[in-house]
Parts: C-alpha cells; sequence; structure tokens
C-alpha cells in the first residue's frame, strides 16, 4: 500500500489533489450526485453525467452547504452539509492507499468549515495528527519558497483566476536578525468575471482587457522577482496575449494551475521531517501576527512562557499552563506584535469572585485557544492548593484582541 503525501485545494467549485513526487493533479469539481437506481453516490464529472441523463439528483457548494449547516434532499433521502461533504471526500480519495501527512487549502479560513473537515478526516481513518488545514495564502508561500532563491529573492506577484473569482497574491521576504519572514496577503478583485466568457472570442478580448487594467494597478513601479499565474483560468493563456506581453515584460512568469495543492503537499512533507525546510515565520492568512507570553517564575529566574507565536497556525494554537497565584490577582499576558516588537502591550485580566487566600496557595489553570488570528480565547480556573484549599467552580472566560 502507497503511503502519500498529498495536498488538496479545495473549493465551492473544484477540488484539486496534488501527490508529492508526481507529476501529475487530478482536478474534479466539487459536485455529489445520488444514483436513482442503487444507493450509490458518484462525484465530480460522473456526477454531472448521471444528472445529465437523468439517472441522479447533483447537489454542488458542498463547502457553503456544510458552513451554514444546510441540508439536501436527493431522492428519498435528506443528508446534513456535513454528511455529503464526507461523502464527497471518501469518494475523491486515492483507492487503496495510505495518507501519511494530508494539508486542505482553504480559501477562505472559517473555523465551522475546518472543524468540518476534520471531522471528515477522522470518518475516512486519517489520524488527526496526519491532518492539517492551510490557507491559499500560505501555501501559495510554501510553492514559492521551495523554488530557486533568485525566484523569491524579491518580491512576489501572483494572479489566480478561477470561476469563483479574482485574486491578487504578494509575497516579500525579509531577513531578521534571528530568522526571515515572509509576509503575504491577497486582495479580492471586483473584476472577476465568470470564466465562460471565455468561450466567445468578445468574452476573451473583454476578460484580456480586465487582467491588462488589473496589471497595470498592481504590477506598475514595482520590482519583481517573479510572477505567478494560477487556477482553472490559466490552463491555457492564449485568450490573453495582452496580458500576457504585459507581465512577461522584464520579468519571470510561471504558469502552474494547481499552484494551491502543490503548495499544500510541499508543507505536507515539512511535517515528516525534523527539521523544517522552511525556516521562516509566516505572517499570512491564518496565521497569528503576534507572541502572547506570561512572565512566570521558574527555578528563581523569571522565564516567559508563550501561549501563542507569531507565525503559527491560529487553528492549532492551543496550550495548557497552570501556575501559582505570588502577590497577584490578576492574570497579565503579553503581547509582541512580530513585525514591530516596539509596540508590545499588557493585557490584565482580573480574577473576578475567585477565592481570597494566603499568597501562594492558589492555583490556577490557564487554557489558551484561538478563534481567529486577531483573538484569543481563554478560560482560566481554580485548581485550589491540596487538601488545605480544594478547588472551587470559580471560571473565567475571556476573549482576548492581539
Amino acid at each position: 500500500m502507497d503511503k502519500l503525501i498529498i495536498g488538496i485545494d479545495l473549493c465551492d467549485t473544484y477540488t484539486q489533489a496534488a501527490v508529492l513526487g508526481r507529476e501529475e493533479a487530478w482536478v474534479l469539481p466539487t459536485v455529489i450526485c445520488r444514483k436513482k437506481t442503487v444507493e450509490e453516490c458518484c462525484v465530480g464529472e460522473d456526477a454531472y453525467k448521471y444528472t445529465l441523463v437523468g439517472e441522479g439528483v447533483m447537489v454542488d457548494k458542498l463547502l457553503s452547504l456544510a458552513i451554514k449547516d444546510g441540508t439536501a434532499t436527493i431522492g428519498p433521502v435528506k443528508y446534513e452539509g456535513q454528511e455529503l461533504l464526507k461523502k464527497f471526500l471518501e469518494k475523491a480519495e486515492y483507492p487503496e492507499a495510505f495518507v501519511s501527512q494530508l494539508v486542505i487549502s482553504l480559501k477562505n479560513m472559517e473555523m465551522k468549515l475546518m472543524d468540518s473537515l476534520m471531522g471528515c478526516a477522522e470518518y475516512l481513518g486519517i489520524p488527526g495528527e496526519n491532518v492539517h488545514i492551510a490557507s491559499h495564502t500560505e501555501c501559495f508561500v510554501y510553492y514559492v519558497l521551495s523554488q530557486r532563491r533568485d525566484v523569491w529573492g524579491g518580491q512576489v506577484g501572483m494572479f489566480a483566476l478561477s470561476d469563483e473569482d479574482l485574486r491578487y497574491y504578494e509575497l516579500k521576504v525579509s531577513r531578521g536578525p534571528r530568522q526571515m519572514t515572509a509576509w503575504a496577503e491577497y486582495e479580492d478583485l471586483e473584476e472577476g468575471f465568470n470564466l465562460n466568457v471565455l468561450d466567445t472570442s468578445s468574452g476573451a478580448r473583454m476578460a484580456d482587457k480586465i487582467l491588462c487594467a488589473c496589471g497595470e494597478r498592481f504590477l506598475q513601479k514595482k520590482l519583481f522577482s517573479s510572477i505567478f499565474l494560477t487556477g482553472k483560468g490559466f490552463v491555457k493563456t492564449d485568450w490573453a496575449p495582452d496580458f500576457m506581453k504585459q507581465v512577461c515584460n522584464r520579468r519571470r512568469v510561471f504558469v502552474e494551475p494547481s499552484l494551491f495543492a502543490r503548495g499544500a503537499a510541499l508543507k505536507a512533507d515539512d511535517y515528516l521531517h525534523e527539521q523544517t525546510s522552511y525556516p521562516f515565520v509566516c505572517l499570512c492568512e491564518g496565521k497569528l501576527r503576534s507572541t502572547v507570553t506570561m512572565e512566570v517564575m521558574k527555578r528563581d529566574a523569571k522565564v516567559q512562557i508563550a501561549l501563542g507565536s507569531a507565525g503559527e497556525s491560529w487553528y492549532e494554537a492551543r496550550s495548557v499552563l497552570e501556575v501559582i497565584l505570588d502577590n497577584q490577582d490578576y492574570v497579565e499576558l503579553i503581547i509582541i506584535p512580530h513585525q514591530d516588537a516596539k509596540q508590545k502591550r499588557t493585557v490584565k485580566i482580573p480574577l473576578e469572585n475567585f477565592p481570597k487566600r494566603p499568597n501562594k496557595t492558589t492555583r490556577i489553570r490557564i487554557a489558551a485557544g484561538f478563534l481567529d488570528e486577531k483573538t484569543m480565547a481563554l478560560k482560566i480556573v481554580d485548581r485550589g492548593f491540596g487538601e488545605l484549599f480544594p478547588k472551587t467552580d470559580a471560571e473565567i472566560r475571556q476573549e482576548v484582541r492581539i
């Protein structure tokens, strides 16, 4: 049985998957169909085929359905959105293969969808520690930084064109005193268009002009190491001669329609190595931009303990800490922005309604997680102090903007 390292780009309209070490990447529409004659589901192009000949009922936009807790009735059966997403991924999975590591790349990092996908992985028998979720932006970073240094030594731009939208991405790598920082962001462009317009010569000319206008807005007066083009819209580029002439003017241009899936596969592979091949702090969608610490005494010395670090996935960043209070009735957090440590600030959380005890006889448990890249969720509970001071029900839940 093969042990595969897989990256999946999962969107409402299409799904792409890439296996590390293999040239081909497969693409299929994110749709599912239940056949009328037998209790069997099919996905992708097969789902369209059976629906068109009247032998099945199809459901699309599976991600949106799962996020909204929606349902769909297919024949006599009513399905939850989560169940349909599970069935789709089950059918789309490589047969007779063991998933050694899987990274799912998403356009939007919504917690409800991410929780749903982790549930799908469990349903498919993939251990939770082998599954990770990353944003399109982060997979763009991993793909670009896997290339030669001269490709990403300066500024890098990318246009992503799909049926869903048109996006522009930008990446800049800077050297710090200790390590490199990869800073990346994206912008949704209002000029996006349905790819069906490319079926006619007049529509293709209009689309070419739209891209040229976007190129002029983002590429003028900037120096780029390279430009990347990705998405279904760039499987072919002959429909946009003026745009290609514009971006190729004194720039290196790379076309990779499956870039997000391939970037996800590269990130998946990195989890299997003790030492990372990407020694940088990645600041982008899905990543914490600040480090959150607490100062505690350990063996008569003050130390900083991190509850979340800049560059860490906010979805995966979780920590639990137990401390004994020493002449204070509050918890103090230190928030340090990665890009400007001088802007660090402290946040004090009063331990209201906690029992009053002699000094150093109150132990508290602090559990930290994140709701998004800018919001930390804290739970602080009283743990008492042995038999002398039993624990109580005192508890504080608080969100902290970071």
